[in-house]
């Protein structure tokens, strides 16, 4: 067993358990629900960005500047795959 090192990290994991049970999130929903900052949020996205885990959209709603993120088909295999490796490493 080899936990993903990318996920292990307790703010990306915050980040893709969130992403996980929904389709999509705007960055402000996130932050609110990890309680991290602007910046710190940011780094990680980042991070999961470059690994393929999230794909991030940056658009406009009613002209304001909106980051949506969505977990992709790579990072949800990976999640469920560290999800395992969890349970069998508690067990």
């Amino acid at each position: 067993m080899n936990l993903d090192p990318l996920i292990h990290a307790p703010a990306r994991l915050a980040i893709l358990s969130h992403l996980f049970v929904v389709e999509s999130a705007d960055a402000t929903w996130l932050l609110a629900q990890t309680g991290l900052t602007w910046g710190n949020l940011s780094s990680h996205m980042t991070k999961l960005e470059e690994a393929k885990y999230i794909q991030v959209k940056k658009t406009f709603v009613d002209r304001k500047p909106t980051t949506i993120l969505q977990m992709s088909t790579k990072g949800r295999r990976a999640f469920e795959a560290y999800r395992e490796d969890m349970r069998q490493l508690i067990e």
